[in-house]
């Protein structure tokens, strides 16, 4: 059991690091524009515009999230510091294994409260959209995308996000070429989008009949679900829209109809499909979503060099291009490129284990921003 004077500084240095988030997040600025919004609500009239009272609504919940978690957090804190002087006073045993057991609690949100302060994009508190396309390596890498696509909806599962595929296409032998599927729960395009980039496989390839090494390739790239709050002009004339019918495992038909639909935007050469619905009206409508975001990701793209390079129109899903690396043979390792993060429980990352390095990346993302401000 610890010490009051472990407990003791387990909390203190709770307390600097949250008083350091505050100053990260401006706390004190965001608590003006929560009255403030709060006081608009209150205003003789306010619902008489409804799209401006659903935009402060918006906003005022997107505060919310972001001050209400600190403020629980420094009263825990000042609670338990109060508390562990009481308990040190009176040498109250259980008392001190309790306020152990609450310090630890207390590190656990305080890091997950860190983390989601690192997620500051306009879309990030949203929904997504997470394509996965193979690349180099044919057979094997089709295999490689569909383990992406497990380890991906395992995290999922495990946060409790809701999930849905809304286009796939199988390889010709085994795993996909291409799948796009839906994630609904909180921030959860703020934590996927540290995953967009050429994932790297090496390992014994169970297609080869003669055991070798085999290196295979998979892209991932992410997308909010925002086409609601996404400014994008899209010209109809600048769409083809093809439609077909679904086809489920083993090529067999879904249903007798051209419900599914494939739309290309022609200036930018973007294809986007849908066939999870019956309904052809519900395809295009979520093709169109998907559409919005990857235009919106498109114009994100063209201001960052990095992203250019990694993502433009000659890019190439091969070596030299990944952001981590899975290595299960010669040895076990999987490291992340940009951020040196490594471990080397790849069955676990490949189960849906990943958040160390989201973690790792929006650290360093927030480091970058931090140094990009002037003195």
């Amino acid at each position: 059991m610890a010490t009051y004077s472990e407990i003791d500084e387990r909390l203190s240095g709770a307390a600097d690091r949250l008083a350091g988030l505050k100053e990260m997040i401006r706390h004190g600025e965001k608590l003006s524009l929560l009255r403030e919004r709060e006081e608009r609500l209150s205003r003789p009239g306010f619902w008489n515009d409804a799209e401006g009272a659903q935009k402060v609504i918006g906003e005022l919940k997107a505060i919310k999230a972001e001050v209400e978690p600190i403020d629980v957090l420094e009263r825990r804190i000042a609670d338990a510091r109060d508390l562990l002087a009481l308990a040190r006073d009176e040498g109250d045993e259980s008392t001190r294994a309790a306020l152990e057991t609450e310090a630890a609690g207390i590190a656990e949100e305080l890091a997950k409260v860190e983390l989601r302060a690192m997620l500051s994009g306009p879309y990030d508190a949203g929904n997504a959209f997470v394509s996965i396309h193979a690349g180099a390596g044919g057979t094997e890498s089709c295999d490689w995308a569909e383990m992406l696509l497990r380890m991906y909806l395992r995290w999922c599962e495990d946060r409790d996000y809701k999930t849905e595929i809304v286009d796939s296409l199988r390889g010709e032998e085994a795993g996909i070429r291409h799948a796009t599927f839906r994630v609904e729960g909180p921030w959860s395009y703020g934590y996927l989008r540290a995953e967009i980039g050429v994932h790297r496989l090496v390992r014994i390839s169970p297609f080869d009949a003669r055991k070798r090494r085999h290196t295979s390739f998979a892209s991932v790239d992410v997308v909010p679900d925002a086409a609601d709050e996404i400014k994008i002009d899209i010209r109809r004339d600048d769409l083809r829209i093809d439609t077909y019918r679904s086809g489920g495992a083993g090529g067999q038909h879904v249903n007798k109809t051209d419900s599914a639909v494939r739309i290309t935007h022609l200036p930018t050469g973007i294809v986007v499909q849908c066939q999870n619905e019956r309904s052809q009206h519900m395809n295009k409508a979520t093709a169109m979503r998907i559409l919005t975001a990857r235009l919106y990701r498109l114009e994100e793209r063209r201001r960052s060099e990095e992203l250019a390079k990694l993502y433009g129109e000659k890019g190439e899903i091969a070596f030299g291009s990944q952001i981590r690396s899975y290595v299960l043979q010669p040895y076990t390792m999987v490291k992340d490129h940009r951020t040196g993060h490594e471990t080397g429980s790849v069955n676990a990352v490949l189960d849906g284990k990943i958040d160390p390095f989201i973690e790792a990346y929006l650290r360093r993302q927030k480091a970058e921003d931090r140094s990009d401000i002037p003195e």
